[in-house]
């Protein structure tokens, strides 16, 4: 429930605060005073999507903020504190729960929940379960079919409601399995072609057997083959020149490196018992002696090691990479991407080879699927249809109560191709009075029986589908007399079990109300600007005066609104 409503800065609304509370509240005014504002606000406040063309003029944002009576363990609370806001809970229960919106001039729009910013978001996630808003435009799209049905459901009750969701559930797993199995056979022979490629590539790659880093040993190899006389040849010259050999042809002196260091460390040798600061660089001669025939021995090693037959070798080798070179080009771009090629393959072949399995398991799931889904859409059919004729026959009596005494509502239920409600088209059917042919509302009923029938149907919702708060925006449009009496009679009753706030030009509606609050237009001379004020005695029967005539000075309009007043209530005061 609303306990209150303050605003600032909306529209030609200056700042105004509209004490609402239970029962039934009755906002009234002049063309042009701000009533809309209110409701614009109230939109706000439930998530709806901010004007700044809305924010009063010559003011930098618009600023509206709601306080809320919850209960302190419903689905609003739990929201709440999910979104980090917080709900104070009084002693007898219920919670108290703080919501605000600000829309600058500058477009840019916040939202706060529980005294906590949040996401504009997180008010339309609440605006469910706080308020039910009818306007023109719910009268409009209560011509539509979906509106329509939703309003059947939501009488059908929670029966109804998880059939509902089962059957969702069903159509949409069903319509899951059928496009996969359709997919599957449009791409059957696609498939197959794929598999088979698949296989004569994996047979490939598996006949040829690559290793990781294979192709990186392979180009050593072959570089150091093709170059196998150069190697030989510094080789040997390198060892000639560290240590020669007897026939080579350097002569008796055995001018080679080993050679000299043996003299070099001879020389040192004779003297070194002269000073024995010589030792150190004789023992290093001599290290070096043995580091060069440790080398010469490594060079004959390495001669002896290569292969006269190098070039035998690399013909295999330079074959070998030419094979790998191959591989890479279809299923590289690296020899590591053919290995990993070959890996996933195995799992994609698999797939591809399970195609006939799968499709003869997803053709039997899907039949299966549909049977369930045909005999859930039965099950919703026979509720609805259950359903439809206690809400027309609840809704014609509160049409006859709202000065339509011959109307008759008809609901009919065809059967049309599977949705994800169900294969249901509900069209609701006015007959004004007997002997007339039933019509759809979309095509028959003026604005007024429209205000009515929607009337009707939120009272009789009312009693399955419980609802906190309803606003009506001129659900009166199009009526008046003897009908408009009769719709502020059935919004107190409304209003015996949820809060009902209700714009209105009527006084024979605002006569029933319980809360009368009056927006008033005044001016400063250059700005107009609006206030909103809750009125009692001689002021309520003024404002219902000036509804009535235009006059709230008419002696004749004061003493209609007098009567309508005790006629509603007992007294006007």
């Amino acid at each position: 429930m609303i306990e209150e409503i303050s605003i600032r800065d909306l529209g030609v609304i200056g700042e105004a605060r509209l004490p609402l509370g239970p029962g039934f509240t009755a906002l009234t005014g002049e063309t042009g005073a701000g009533k809309t504002m209110v409701v614009t606000a109230l939109g706000l406040l439930l998530g709806e999507r901010g004007d700044s063309g809305a924010v009063r003029s010559g003011s930098s944002q618009a600023i509206v903020e709601g306080h809320w009576q919850i209960a302190s363990d419903g689905v609003v609370a739990e929201r709440v504190r999910d979104a980090g806001g917080d709900v104070d809970t009084a002693a007898d229960g219920r919670a108290h729960l703080i919501l605000g919106r600000s829309v600058g001039a500058d477009g840019r729009s916040r939202a706060t929940v529980g005294g906590r910013a949040a996401p504009v978001g997180v008010l339309g996630e609440l605006s469910p379960h706080l308020v039910v808003v009818h306007g023109q435009s719910d009268q409009i799209r209560l011509k539509s079919a979906v509106a329509q049905r939703e309003a059947l459901d939501r009488f059908a009750g929670p029966g109804l409601a998880t059939v509902l969701g089962d059957y969702q559930e069903a159509f949409q797993r069903w319509q899951s399995d059928r496009g996969e199995l359709d997919l599957l056979i449009a791409e059957r022979d696609r498939r197959a072609r794929e598999a088979e490629d698949l296989r004569l590539a994996m047979a490939e790659i598996e006949a040829a057997a690559p290793q990781r880093a294979e192709d990186v040993a392979l180009a050593e190899q072959a570089e150091r083959l093709s170059n196998l006389e150069d190697l030989r040849v510094a080789a040997t010259e390198a060892r000639e020149a560290i240590s020669a050999q007897l026939g080579d042809g350097r002569g008796a002196d055995g001018a080679d490196a080993t050679a000299l260091v043996d003299a070099a460390r001879r020389s040192l040798d004779r003297v070194v018992a002269h000073d024995t600061a010589l030792a150190p660089i004789a023992d290093q001669l001599a290290a070096a002696s043995f580091a060069l025939a440790e080398i010469s021995g490594q060079l004959s090693s390495y001669l002896g090691g290569l292969d006269a037959d190098g070039a035998r070798e690399l013909e295999a080798i330079q074959e070998r990479r030419a094979t790998l070179n191959a591989l890479i080009r279809r299923y590289g771009p690296s020899l590591d991407d053919v290995i990993d090629y070959l890996e996933s393959g195995s799992t994609r072949l698999l797939e591809l080879d399970s195609d006939a399995d799968r499709i003869e398991q997803l053709g039997a799931e899907v039949e299966a699927g549909l049977a369930r889904v045909h005999d859930l859409a039965a099950r919703l059919t026979e509720l609805r249809r259950e359903a439809a004729t206690r809400l027309q026959e609840a809704v014609s009596a509160e049409l006859q109560a709202l000065a339509m005494p011959d109307a008759r509502l008809t609901i009919e239920i065809e059967e049309r191709e599977l949705t994800l409600t169900g294969h249901d088209q509900v069209t609701i059917l006015l007959q004004p009075h007997p002997g007339a042919e039933p019509r759809p509302l979309g095509k028959g009923a003026s604005g007024g029986e429209l205000s009515r029938v929607m009337l009707a149907i939120e009272v009789v919702l009312a009693g399955s589908d419980p609802v906190p708060t309803f606003v009506f925006d001129e659900v009166d449009a199009g009526v008046g007399g003897a009908s408009a009496t009769e719709i502020g009679r059935r919004l107190a009753r409304l209003a015996e079990t949820a809060q009902v706030i209700v714009v209105t030009h009527l006084a024979q509606v605002a006569a029933y109300s319980t809360n009368h609050l009056v927006v008033e237009k005044g001016t400063d001379g250059s700005i107009t600007t609006s206030n909103v004020r809750l009125v009692h005695a001689d002021d309520r029967a003024f404002e219902m005066a000036r509804l009535l005539s235009g006059s709230p000075d008419s002696e004749h309009a004061l003493a209609h609104a007098k009567e309508l007043l005790e006629q509603a209530h007992g007294t006007w005061t």
